[in-house]
């Protein structure tokens, strides 16, 4: 984060917590890193992808955080950040992140001269393109701004959204990207999106088997034809270790690793353990406070459906098994508290369900280590959603 002075901004209205409060005086509710097990899952990921001879590029859209995003280049030497808007990918180069890759299709106009524009941020520039009718725009927007626009083909794995679904397809958009002025045929992206919470490893391993046959196949052809592919890009927390050893595929594009909430937490390694059980640690909590206890087997807690999403489940208490959070509205949480263990003012660590649109909800990321706040980071590209 650039320098900020902290003396212009008031605990509890603009920011929630300052740099060597203890954590017991955090504002609530607000998201808060542990930064120990933050940093231990970007250093294992990096050092995994190190091992495998493959590339990682983070998925810049589960954090929205320059600061994380920076922070998994010094400790895990990723490569550079997976967006999945313009104006996200923009913030990231503003950033100081020197190669973003916007992983979806962008068509609209406006949004095609912005993506034009960013190598002129110092940002190597990277899209996706699925559609024939692309292309051009894309060439016209390059040339326009005297910048080069790199496209990967995107093939739809099993993911069932955007991608092209034949190696035919494949070869006749890589074609017409390489003849662009302006643009540049880099490879292909091939992420399986549809299975990455599947629970069973087995699942997992199977779906993936497809993915990685429908790319081989691709790139052979294309190779064939003399066209090669720079970047063959995809894999997931849940299916990483199936691309890395496919032989194919050369950069990874994980994200919820870093963080780990409770939907992925539920997926099951080749063990049958549960992946936040070993594999990964709790890095991303929902700092709440009880606000009430007004019945005897209750807490109400300050964090509702405004502090998190809970489209893949309600959140889990962290470190406790004798109290369950059950029900949200929108400023409420219920937590069931049966012993009457809890009292008013007490804080809990949720752990969210679903990292990515939680993230998005928040300002600030409040960094703790041994118990005090060490840092505050922007969630810096929070509402970038065009």
């Amino acid at each position: 984060m650039k320098d900020v002075n902290f003396d212009d901004y008031e605990v509890g209205f603009d920011i929630p917590a300052a740099i060597g409060m203890d954590e017991a005086d955090i504002q609530t509710p607000c998201l808060v890193l542990d930064l120990d097990a933050l940093e231990r899952n970007i250093t294992k990921m990096g050092d995994f992808a190190k091992s495998h001879g493959m590339r990682h590029r983070v998925h810049g859209k589960m954090h929205k955080s320059v600061d994380v995003a920076l922070l998994q280049e010094r400790l895990g030497g990723s490569v550079g950040v997976c967006c999945q808007k313009v104006s996200e990918a923009e913030v990231f180069a503003r950033g100081g992140i020197k190669d973003v890759l916007v992983s979806n299709q962008v068509t609209q106009p406006e949004k095609i001269d912005r993506l034009a524009r960013m190598p002129k941020l110092g940002a190597r520039t990277i899209c996706c393109v699925d559609d024939m009718d692309n292309i051009p725009n894309l060439s016209a927007a390059a040339v326009k701004h005297g910048t080069q626009i790199e496209c990967l083909v995107e093939i739809d794995c099993g993911a069932g959204r955007c991608g092209v679904t034949t190696t035919p397809q494949v070869v006749e958009l890589a074609k017409a990207i390489d003849a662009a002025p302006g643009l540049k045929f880099a490879g292909l992206q091939a992420y399986q999106g549809a299975m990455q919470h599947l629970d069973s490893y087995e699942a997992r391993k199977e779906k993936t088997d497809i993915a990685i046959a429908m790319v081989r196949d691709a790139v052979e052809t294309l190779k064939a034809e003399g066209l090669k592919c720079d970047i063959v890009g995809g894999g997931g927390t849940g299916s990483y270790y199936f691309e890395s050893n496919s032989g194919v595929f050369n950069e990874l594009q994980c994200g919820s690793y870093a963080f780990m909430d409770a939907d992925y937490g539920r997926i099951l390694d080749k063990d049958g353990n549960r992946i936040d059980r070993g594999e990964w640690e709790n890095a991303l909590f929902i700092l709440t406070s009880v606000m009430s206890h007004a019945k005897a087997d209750k807490a109400i807690v300050d964090a509702g459906l405004k502090a998190q999403s809970v489209d893949s489940g309600l959140p889990v208490i962290f470190g406790r098994d004798d109290v369950k959070y059950v029900k949200c509205s929108d400023e409420h949480g219920v937590v069931i508290d049966p012993e009457g263990a809890l009292k008013v003012n007490d804080k809990l660590r949720l752990v969210p369900g679903h990292c990515d649109p939680t993230c998005n909800v928040h300002d600030w990321y409040v960094g703790v280590r041994n118990g005090q706040v060490e840092t505050l980071w922007p969630v810096s590209a929070r509402g970038k959603a065009f």
